[in-house]
């Protein structure tokens, strides 16, 4: 199989140089310019700065999914108001390397070269993925619907160190806050007040005793996990404090959640959800076994089925309906980091387990 291996790289490059941390459009307006001038496909930018684009025409579709915008970079990743992109050792260096322009451009090249068969084939970069799936939810609010998709989200060194894996399921994230109120006074008076610290450490008490959700996703386990992040109250040293909020992270599983509501039960106590980043669950065994024969094909490693840790835009999709799997070139403890690489290697190999997988897919 033709690998355009200089054309990655370079691309790569390019992408990985266009600062997308505040604002998204240049970032998507050179991936829109580039399909649009080196495929004949359908190509779209939504309201949201999402871009699709379509190929082929069929029963049933598949998806080569990513995202274009970065978290803030570090001190060290900015040369003025520009990202340093550095090539050293066979890797790129620079923010949005990993997660995820490396993926971003083998998911270009691949839906560009692959021979479509009996099913359509989109690329689909979202925006917003790292502020909570804002240009993915915009999407699927507007009508955006795919039967399957392959999600770029890191999925190299799970089953042993340089493999890439295909990740059939990943927790999700709920946020949540537990505001205990109570009435103030003054600490000399004690009976006078309601001390809010202690209804909230009541509550906190529930949080402790609750059971971690688990769920089984084609014969792998997951096991979430709920813990107390954050606690702030009372305004001085001598006053009842008659207000205390309390930070609560859950790592949820496909279809489980922990019973937070019993910590509202607490007299004073009340539950608000903050964020609730949905988990992916593939459920098509056949699907998932599809991108993991092409995985195969492309290196001399063994991947193996895999979970992740942590949310991807691929919850969203599969929250919608989509059948879904997440194999990208990111490697764990890449990702936001200060010194963020890819491997040029790894994101060849990307690039030929999607266009592999394109075209096995009917």
């Amino acid at each position: 199989m033709y690998t355009p291996a200089d054309e990655l790289a370079a691309l790569t490059r390019e992408l990985v140089s266009i600062p997308s941390h505040e604002d998204e459009t240049d970032a998507g307006d050179a991936i829109e310019r580039w399909l649009r001038e080196e495929t004949d496909a359908d190509v779209r930018r939504d309201e949201s700065g999402n871009v699709v684009a379509r190929r082929g025409s069929g029963d049933t579709s598949l998806a080569l999914v990513g995202h274009h915008d970065v978290v803030p970079p570090a001190a060290e990743q900015l040369d003025g108001d520009e990202y340093v992109v550095e090539e050293r050792d066979g890797r790129l260096y620079g923010r949005g390397t990993a997660d995820m322009n490396g993926a971003v451009a083998a998911s270009m090249c691949a839906f560009r070269d692959a021979e479509v068969g009996d099913a359509e084939l989109l690329f689909v970069s979202f925006v917003g993925e790292e502020q909570g799936g804002v240009g993915a939810r915009a999407a699927l609010d507007a009508g955006f619907d795919v039967d399957y998709a392959i999600v770029g989200e890191g999925s190299t060194g799970y089953s042993a160190p340089g493999v890439t894996d295909v990740a059939v399921a990943h927790k999700g994230r709920r946020g949540s806050t537990l505001v205990a109120h109570g009435e103030a006074a003054h600490a000399s008076e004690v009976e006078s007040g309601t001390n809010a610290v202690y209804r909230a450490c009541d509550a906190v008490d529930v949080v402790r005793e609750l059971q971690f959700p688990e769920a089984e996703v084609l014969g792998h386990h997951l096991r979430g996990s709920v813990a107390v992040t954050e606690i702030e109250g009372g305004t001085a040293w001598n006053v009842i404090p008659e207000r205390c909020a309390v930070t609560v992270d859950e790592r949820t599983v496909p279809g489980e959640r922990a019973p937070l509501e019993r910590a509202a039960e607490v007299d004073g106590v009340e539950w608000r959800v903050d964020q609730d980043l949905p988990p992916m669950a593939c459920d098509d065994a056949a699907f998932a076994d599809l991108v993991l024969d092409a995985a195969a094909a492309a290196q001399e490693g063994a991947p193996e089925h895999v979970v992740k840790p942590h949310a991807t835009d691929a919850g969203w999709l599969a929250d919608a309906g989509t059948t879904c799997v997440v194999c990208g070139a990111a490697e764990p403890g890449e990702a936001h980091t200060r010194d963020e690489s890819v491997s040029l290697a790894v994101v060849e190999r990307c690039y030929r387990i999607y266009r592999d997988a394109a075209e096995r897919f009917e």
